[in-house]
């Protein structure tokens, strides 16, 4: 800290963090009631971007020791949220807390260092995994930094970021970034809408109204009087589905370690076996058990990955 300040850094910083929705749900808090202690408790200014976005920035304006008290909270809160996903989790490690920072490109430059002396000093001092995308984000001139580690590592890695960025400003116009509306495609499995937003499965309460409405006021009754599957209810009626998979690309839809597999079935409901290899064929079979609305949304993840 005092390293910062007595470089005469005691200056206002402005911090861009992009977060996904659900995140920003826990910084933001009940009725606001966490953001809001946030920011009276810290004194910075801390904004969040509008819409709804599967993305969203988070902006800290202010002195620095204001905001690296923002900082520090925001991350606390995104720890706290580990630890309450792993109580009930069977995983053995525990992931790391990960931020992304939104830098202009121009200052990227300076931060890597020639050669990348400086992102690899930056990397040891902290001990923070520290990764600054090739690609700028869409439609601007900026780039995210992924920065993971522990709580401390983290708060230490972005303290030397920003001593950087204020030792070498962005040059020329930088096009801030901002996250799109969710423009995603919207499935309709039992009834509920979901929107397919990366790998996951978000449920569209709203759209779920509007898809309700519109099945009233058409002659269409959904599925036999509008019962049909009771969403993604393990009690509705259980079938199975075979699809193959060509050999080549079944390690996609199964992962690293099972991730993927695991995520589908977690977000689906339904059963998925994989069969092994036959010989001298180049497909695999997949067999999928559950309800149709399961097995529909098993089927839609998989076409995805």
């Amino acid at each position: 800290d005092t390293g910062v300040i007595e470089g005469g850094l005691n200056v206002t910083l402005t911090i861009r963090l992009l977060m996904h929705g659900k995140e920003v749900g826990s910084i933001i808090g009940k009725k606001g009631e966490s953001v809001k202690k946030m920011r009276e408790e810290s004194g910075a200014r801390i904004n969040i971007s509008e819409g709804n976005c599967p993305e969203r920035i988070i902006t800290l304006a202010g002195p620095t020791n204001a905001i690296f008290k923002a900082f520090a909270m925001i991350i606390d809160k995104l720890e706290e949220d580990i630890s309450s996903s792993m109580t009930n989790s069977t995983a053995a490690s525990r992931p790391p807390v990960t931020l992304r920072l939104v830098v202009p490109a121009s200052q990227c430059g300076s931060l890597i260092g020639k050669g990348g002396c400086k992102i690899k000093e930056i990397r040891e001092s902290t001990g923070a995994q520290v990764q600054v995308a090739g690609d700028m984000l869409p439609n601007s001139t900026e780039r995210a930094i992924t920065i993971a580690g522990i709580p401390q590592s983290i708060i230490e890695c972005v303290k030397q970021i920003c001593v950087v960025m204020l030792e070498s400003p962005p040059k020329g116009v930088t096009i801030p970034y901002r996250p799109k509306p969710s423009s995603s495609p919207v499935i309709f499995a039992g009834g509920q809408a979901y929107t397919i937003q990366g790998q996951y499965a978000i449920p569209q309460p709203d759209l779920t109204k509007l898809h309700q409405l519109a099945m009233q006021q058409s002659h269409f009754p959904m599925s036999h009087g509008n019962t049909g599957f009771s969403g993604l209810d393990a009690s509705a009626q259980t079938t199975s589905h075979e699809l193959t998979i060509p050999n080549d690309l079944i390690g996609c839809i199964i992962g690293r370690q099972g991730a993927k597999i695991n995520e589908i079935r977690q977000m689906s409901g339904a059963q998925i076996k994989i069969a092994n290899p036959v010989e001298g064929s180049t497909d695999r079979q997949v067999t999928i058990t559950g309800s149709a609305a399961s097995i529909s949304l098993a089927q839609y993840l998989i076409n995805v990955r």
